[in-house]
């Protein structure tokens, strides 16, 4: 992938009086991309969740098509040095950063070239060496608007009529993160509608009558959704002793959307302890898993 040179991390000896310690918790991480810079800004992010208490100061630098640019940003990096993470696929572009990198003595890393040669190997094909390739205006990317659109327009029990359409329907009392779970479900591509479950107010009987999309149940321990709803109201400047965080009322709320999960035969996530980005994967895994099964069934095959 672009260019003759491979970027390596080049690692330099600090001098004496500067400790390894500060430079180990405290770090200038520039992220150079030619693109939006999305998918970079996500692998830092998953490397940096393995290192407690480190101090990163984040440089983001997108959309770096041109060497006047390049050398704008290069300036940023001899006054700030630290790590250089880069997705850059034209040639010259590469080189010119690499070269600047190495005569400042700052480490840089080209955070797609080992998995991008390790596809190329396997699949006996060069890669495309377009900028943004990932964010084509393709079929895909128009139907993840539409999802986003879609699952915007089914927050919180809204356009229950039309639930049919969705991929997915994520049930669940108040705060058990049903609607940031939605939004980053609908951000994969997946139409997902959610609907809140009050025990003195019962979800519409087409809820029941759902055959195309998957309906995932989302509970979580009370006295954690209490915590939560404590939260909110603080944050809202409204009184902190209300039904709302009854403990006796809410361990009824949680009993109710249970049974009703379990009656329905619905599959059941706790996100007491996960992350959205768990959840969320959670929920993708179940659907593979009953598309598995739907296909295995039409092709008389037992799923594994």
């Amino acid at each position: 992938m672009g260019g003759e040179s491979d970027a390596k991390l080049v690692r330099f000896p600090l001098p004496w009086f500067m400790p390894t310690l500060v430079h180990m918790t405290r770090l200038h991480l520039h992220l150079l991309s030619d693109s939006t810079g999305e998918t970079l800004e996500m692998i830092a992010k998953a490397a940096l969740a393995q290192f407690d208490d480190a101090e990163v100061i984040r440089h983001f630098w997108p959309m770096v098509r041109s060497r006047n640019h390049l050398d704008r940003i290069v300036e940023e990096l001899a006054a700030s040095p630290g790590l250089v993470l880069y997705t850059l696929v034209n040639a010259e572009t590469r080189v010119r950063l690499e070269e600047r990198c190495s005569a400042l003595g700052l480490p840089h890393v080209a955070a797609l070239d080992a998995v991008t040669a390790a596809l190329e190997d396997r699949l006996g094909q060069e890669a495309k060496g377009r900028p943004g390739r990932q964010h084509a205006m393709d079929e895909a990317y128009f139907a993840r608007v539409d999802a986003i659109q879609f699952t915007i327009a089914h927050d919180d029990g809204i356009g229950w009529d039309n639930w049919e359409e969705a991929d997915i329907v994520l049930a669940g009392v108040s705060r058990t993160s049903k609607t940031p779970t939605s939004i980053y479900l609908a951000n994969r591509g997946y139409k997902v509608a959610n609907i809140p479950l009050v025990v003195e107010s019962p979800p519409p009987p087409l809820l029941f009558e759902l055959r195309k999309p998957l309906i995932v149940g989302l509970t979580t321990a009370p006295k954690r959704l209490i915590e939560i709803r404590r939260n909110r109201l603080l944050l809202l400047n409204e009184r902190t002793e209300t039904s709302y965080v009854d403990e006796e009322k809410v361990e009824r709320e949680v009993a109710f959307a249970r049974r009703m999960f379990a009656d329905n035969g619905w599959p059941v996530i706790d996100v007491t302890r996960r992350s959205i980005e768990e959840t969320a994967a959670s929920v993708i895994r179940l659907l593979g898993e009953r598309q598995a099964q739907t296909d295995g069934a039409a092709q008389g095959i037992k799923p594994i």
